[in-house]
């Protein structure tokens, strides 16, 4: 998946704005599990929030963990809340027009 425009960041996190976080990292950090249950998320939903509970620094670096393990984009991180986005697999099941693409 190619990166991500500032377009489509800024749409991706309009569109999450009313989402709950449905993924939670506790003090554990990125485990197994987290990872499992982010690929399902991400499966089912294409965009989702995770709630990371650690400082700042380290939710960085769990975000762009996380987005390189589940092979998504981070579209935003706010507080401690991050944004990711990975768009199905196939064209057809995709629920989510970013702007970079729109015809």
């Amino acid at each position: 998946m190619g990166a991500l425009e500032g377009s489509d960041r800024r749409h991706l996190r309009g569109l999450a704005n009313p989402l709950k976080a449905i993924v939670r990292v506790g003090e554990s950090g990125f485990t197994a599990g987290v990872a499992a249950a982010t690929e399902l998320a991400l499966k089912d939903h294409e965009l989702i929030k995770v709630r990371i509970a650690a400082d700042r620094e380290e939710r960085r670096k769990i975000a762009e963990q996380i987005a390189s393990e589940t092979d998504s984009e981070l579209a935003g991180l706010i507080g401690r809340v991050a944004i990711f986005y990975r768009a199905a697999n196939d064209p057809e099941d995709r629920k989510i027009r970013l702007p970079s693409t729109a015809g």
